[in-house]
């Protein structure tokens, strides 16, 4: 019925619309013993790995705990998308003074082509950027990593928030529900 193609690209937008309907809720852990606890009853509650991301003090071992990745632990995802917009207005600057100047018509395409490629440029470059920066929403918990808390960051439908912060909150009143945002901010 559909191509190749056609299920991959659903596949991708079925994973685009999940995205906007699930939200990133935070907890701080006391100890590893704690946090072990609460990724097995995640799992049990039916939470696949890739949605929980352990964060611990460095050199810390999280054995069978899924770790952040670099994702989660940068500002990598806002500083690519800053960079598109950025990289992307200077792109059409430079193509509307390039096409204003010339003493020929310049066709769309290649105003198109500098938009693109001043994109790309500005992706890169902000990709790059924000690989080198720690993620900003969690420099409020640098202070209890340091000092040996585990947060756990866990990716959550919307409508299934309260009832995992509930259990949770419940089944290990030590630790701390810390607060819940958008995984991918609309705004910056």
């Amino acid at each position: 019925m559909f191509s190749r193609i056609q299920e991959d690209s659903l596949k991708v937008i079925l994973i685009l619309i999940r995205k906007l309907v699930m939200r990133r809720i935070y907890f701080l852990a006391p100890d590893m013993e704690t946090t072990h606890a609460i990724v097995n009853e995640l799992r049990s509650e039916g939470i696949e790995d890739r949605h929980i991301h352990i964060l611990a003090k460095r050199d810390t071992p999280l054995e069978d705990m899924p770790e952040a990745s670099m994702l989660q632990k940068t500002d990598f995802i806002p500083a690519v998308e800053r960079g598109v917009v950025l990289g992307g207005t200077t792109g059409l600057l430079a193509g509307l003074a390039a096409l204003s100047y010339s003493g020929f018509v310049i066709a769309g395409g290649a105003v198109l082509g500098v938009i693109m490629a001043g994109a790309t440029i500005g992706s890169l470059m902000g990709g790059l950027a924000g690989m080198n920066s720690g993620n900003s929403k969690l420099k409020k918990f640098e202070n209890a990593i340091e000092n040996g808390e585990l947060l756990v960051l866990l990716d959550i439908p919307k409508d299934k928030i309260d009832e995992i912060t509930q259990k949770i909150i419940k089944h290990h009143p030590n630790a701390e529900f810390e607060g819940i945002e958008p995984i991918l901010p609309l705004s910056y």
